[in-house]
C-alpha cells in the first residue's frame, strides 16, 4: 500500500491530504475551498488518495485519514470496565489533559513535551513524509484515562525504530490498563516493521521504569544529570524493547 511519503510535496494532492489529516473528518467542499483547488482537480486528487487507501469517506460524507491501525477492545478487570482503541480527533483534549495529569504527578519530560506538541499541532495522528505517529487510548465511559503514543521516523536510518510513551491516571492503575496499552503500542510498531521501541524517563520515575522492565524492556543507557527537575539534577534512563517483528 502506498504511504503518504509517496505524495508530491507542495502539490495540491499533498495539500488535500494534509488538510484532511489535520482537520478531518471534514466536508469535501470545505477542503476544496480552503486550499483553493478547482472542483475537477480536487475530485481527481480525492479519487487517487482513496485508491491508494490514504483517505476515506465517513458515513456522513466527510473525508478522514484512513489509518487502519486496529479496532476497539473491551476489558473488565478488578471492577473496572474500559476500552482500548485507536484515538479519534475528539480525544485530543482528553489525551493532552491525561498526559499533563500523569506528568505533573511524576516528572515524565518526554511525554510532557509531546503533550504540548499535540496541543500546538491540534491533531493526535500524523502520517507525513518525515514522521508518523499514532495514539491509542484507554477510556472509561468515553473519558480518556490512559494513552500510548508511538512515533516513527520516515528517515531510512531510523525507519526500524519507534519512540513510545505511555501513561495511566492514578485512579485507574492496577487494572491492567497500562499493560494492554503497552501491548497495543508495541504491536502497532511491529506491524510497521520496527525492530525496536524505546523510551526515556527521569531516574526518579521509578514506577514507570519498573513497569517497563517487568514487561521485558532493558536499560540501554543512563545519561547523568540530564534533567533539572524541581531544582535538582536528575539522570535520564533510556529503555528499549527489541523484537523480531512479532508480538
Amino acid at each position: 500500500m502506498p504511504s503518504p511519503t509517496d505524495l508530491e510535496l507542495g502539490g495540491d494532492r499533498s495539500d488535500v491530504y494534509r488538510f484532511v489529516e489535520r482537520y478531518g473528518p471534514v466536508a469535501p467542499a470545505e477542503v476544496a475551498e480552503t486550499i483553493s483547488v478547482d472542483p475537477e482537480r480536487f475530485q481527481h486528487h480525492v479519487s487517487i488518495l482513496k485508491r491508494d487507501d490514504l483517505i476515506e469517506t465517513t458515513e456522513d460524507g466527510k473525508l478522514t485519514v484512513a489509518l487502519h491501525h486496529g479496532e476497539a477492545a473491551e476489558y473488565y478487570e478488578a471492577g473496572v470496565s474500559y476500552e482500548i482503541r485507536p484515538s479519534r480527533p475528539s480525544d485530543l483534549s482528553g489525551v493532552v489533559g491525561t498526559i499533563r495529569d500523569v506528568s505533573s504527578e511524576e516528572p515524565y519530560v518526554v511525554a510532557a513535551g509531546m503533550a504540548e506538541q499535540l496541543a500546538y499541532e491540534d491533531t493526535l495522528v500524523r502520517w507525513c513524509p518525515n514522521r508518523c505517529r499514532v495514539v491509542f487510548v484507554a477510556t472509561v465511559d468515553d473519558d480518556v484515562v490512559g494513552w500510548v503514543h508511538v512515533a516513527m521516523s520516515e528517515v531510512d536510518e531510523l525507519a526500524s525504530t519507534a519512540e513510545l510513551t505511555l501513561g495511566v491516571m492514578e485512579t485507574y492503575r492496577r487494572h491492567g490498563i497500562g499493560s494492554h496499552l503497552l501491548h497495543r503500542g508495541v504491536e502497532w510498531a511491529a506491524s510497521r516493521g520496527c525492530r525496536k521501541v524505546y523510551n526515556s524517563l527521569p531516574a526518579t520515575n521509578e514506577r514507570a521504569i519498573d513497569f517497563l522492565q517487568e514487561a521485558g524492556w532493558s536499560v540501554e543507557a543512563v545519561r547523568d544529570d540530564h534533567y533539572e527537575i524541581r531544582g535538582e539534577l536528575v539522570d535520564e534512563v533510556m529503555l528499549a524493547r527489541q523484537f523480531d517483528g512479532r508480538e
